[in-house]
């Protein structure tokens, strides 16, 4: 996994990245299937994720090389400071205050390196009362109104995984705040701090449902507004067989085309935007959808000017034929995982290899960087590497 060998629009960029959990690695692992150059520093002792697994399945460490060091020891930590002068950026995952505590923090850096670009990804941010607060995805999406916004009428809040704080309102946001610093580089040959908050990407998130709720077209009840379930047309169903499907017929004529195909076309029913009648045309809905097994839905829909599909789980999704025959999901190392994405017509990504061991590339991927064979001899005697 070297620059001559990498894939895709960000080839030759270099990233360095201090390894952490969650939205950081997801962030470096999209920048590196975009083609950078990212090395990852971890731990000589890695940190207790709570996932007890193989190395070889934790996908968030695909597509980079990965040296062991022990950041505690000022060598590894000039040693990292060596690895920044030649780095476009870096992506670190601490609370706020630990790199500089360690000797790592953006003015240390910068003063090696005047051109990087330092990404800072946290939950509550780099200041604010809450700065210094633990916390996970969950805490942060409940504090921008994401979190109450999710769930069925009369229902408690229900976590979207962990896809709207750490990887929607972090990762992404980090991602694209780094290659826009990278950009602007380019113009003021200055770096400067990126602070991608999980707080702040996920209020982001909520940018049209605060619209909507300032135009008075959002309650604050769940399951009630026609993003949210509260439709009859914008929501999930049961089918016979005990799966299920997502139905979105939001425009006027695919509303029209569910409704010949449902066969309610000669009914006399309420206006599709008559609110007051949402509820009892749902438990229509619903009983109608339980007349038929999943996949029979799924034929007769077929083709149709419906915004349907089945609700199909992890297991069944590689197997879809639209997603087979995009590739959507590939096998590398024996495990099935999605493709990079976005796709490019000219300069593709790719995975440019399965995730690493800790540790695995210390010494080629320090030589690559210009380390010299004494030099990691030296990091080695002093146990900072591993």
């Amino acid at each position: 996994m070297t620059n001559s060998k990498a894939k895709g629009p960000l080839t030759g960029i270099r990233i360095l990245e201090l390894g952490g959990i969650g939205p950081g690695p997801f962030a470096a692992m999209l920048l590196a299937d975009m083609g950078a150059e990212v090395l990852r520093i971890d731990r000589i002792v890695p940190s207790d994720s709570g996932v007890n697994m193989d190395e070889k399945f934790n996908l968030l460490q695909r597509s980079r090389r990965s040296v062991a060091m022990d950041l505690k020891r000022p060598e590894a930590v000039a040693a990292v400071l060596k690895l920044v002068v030649n780095a476009d950026a870096l992506i670190e995952g601490f609370r706020p205050g630990v790199t500089e505590r360690m000797g790592l923090g953006p003015d240390d850096c910068l003063a090696v390196n005047p051109r990087l670009v330092y990404g800072r990804m946290t939950g509550w941010g780099q200041d604010g009362p809450l700065a210094q607060a633990p916390g996970h995805d969950m805490n942060y999406i409940a504090l921008t109104g994401a979190l109450h916004s999710i769930g069925e009428r009369g229902g408690r809040p229900v976590p979207p995984l962990n896809l709207a704080g750490d990887f929607g309102g972090g990762s992404l946001y980090l991602a694209l705040g780094i290659v826009s610093a990278i950009l602007e580089c380019k113009t003021s040959s200055m770096g400067q701090v990126v602070d991608a908050a999980m707080v702040d990407g996920s209020a982001s998130l909520m940018t049209l449902i605060y619209g909507m709720r300032a135009a008075g077209k959002w309650t604050d009840e769940r399951g009630t507004n026609r993003l949210d379930s509260g439709a009859p047309w914008y929501s999930v169903y049961e089918c016979k067989d005990g799966k299920f499907v997502a139905l979105a017929s939001n425009e006027p004529r695919f509303y029209q085309v569910t409704l010949e195909l449902m066969g309610l076309a000669d009914r006399d029913l309420p206006k599709q935007h008559d609110q007051e009648s949402w509820p009892r045309m749902k438990e229509l809905f619903a009983g109608i959808f339980k007349t038929k097994a999943r996949d029979d839905w799924c034929a007769l829909m077929a083709g149709k000017e419906v915004c349907f599909a089945p609700i199909l789980s992890m297991g069944e999704a590689p197997d879809h034929p639209h997603l087979k025959a995009r590739a959507t999901f590939v096998e590398v190392d024996g495990v099935v995982q999605p493709a990079p994405a976005p796709r490019f017509g000219r300069t593709p990504g790719a995975i440019q290899g399965p995730a690493a061991r800790v540790g695995q590339h210390t010494d080629e991927a320090l030589a690559d960087w210009g380390f010299t064979d004494d030099q990691r001899e030296a990091l080695r005697s002093a146990r900072a590497i591993r």
